[in-house]
């Protein structure tokens, strides 16, 4: 039977996600020294990795190319999903929140506000759950620079430390939603390998406990 394949995101995700397999006794030499790879066998080779970038994840779990990806809460809020959700794998965790230039009150007044960011699905469904009629503006770079430039009344944006948002002026109005790095499986491959995709499941569940 051909192995498993999973869609990792890269870069931090990637090697958390490494980690994780590892701590399940999954031999990763491959995907440590990857080099140039972009499809590489993991353990016995019952398991196959391709890295991606996290909306191309959820495009090859989607189309069945992959049978299941890991990716970030932030990128399935986003894009949605025709994929079952199903293991927070408790690793890559931050949030999603409304931003504003220090002392501003966002929500006084009765004129139309303007928000930017890369995100604009989530954002949008905010303020609809917020009963607001707020004009969104998607940003590609660092959404940060709106508010200073005068294009935005505040962000919707990714938050870990404020750092970045204290650094600019910024500080957090309102936080949306909390974020972490999830696993998906495609649907068919959830009922047509449904064993192997449980036993991969339980086994990163475990682990996950445990490190708890």
């Amino acid at each position: 039977m051909k192995p498993l394949r999973i869609a990792l995101t890269k870069g931090r995700l990637e090697k958390a996600t490494v980690e994780l397999l590892e701590r399940i006794g999954l031999d990763c030499s491959s995907l440590r020294e990857k080099g140039r790879r972009l499809i590489l066998p993991v353990g016995d080779g019952s398991l196959e990795a391709v890295l991606a970038k996290a909306p191309d994840v959820i495009t090859y779990v989607e189309h069945g190319v992959c049978d299941l990806g890991v990716v970030g809460k932030d990128t399935i809020m986003e894009q949605g999903s025709r994929f079952f959700e199903i293991l927070d794998l408790g690793f890559g965790r931050c949030g999603f929140a409304l931003a504003v230039p220090k002392g501003v009150n966002f929500f006084e007044g009765y004129e139309g506000k303007t928000v930017a960011s890369k995100y604009p699905n989530v954002s949008r469904r905010f303020f609809e759950s917020r009963q607001m009629d707020v004009r969104i503006i998607k940003i590609e770079g660092s959404v940060e620079l709106a508010p200073l430039l005068g294009l935005a009344d505040g962000i919707v944006d990714i938050v870990e430390t404020g750092a970045t948002l204290k650094e600019n002026g910024l500080e957090i109005a309102e936080r949306i939603s909390d974020i972490s790095a999830r696993l998906i499986v495609n649907s068919a491959s959830m009922k047509l390998r449904k064993d192997e995709i449980e036993a991969l499941a339980g086994s990163l569940e475990q682990a996950i406990r445990e490190k708890v």
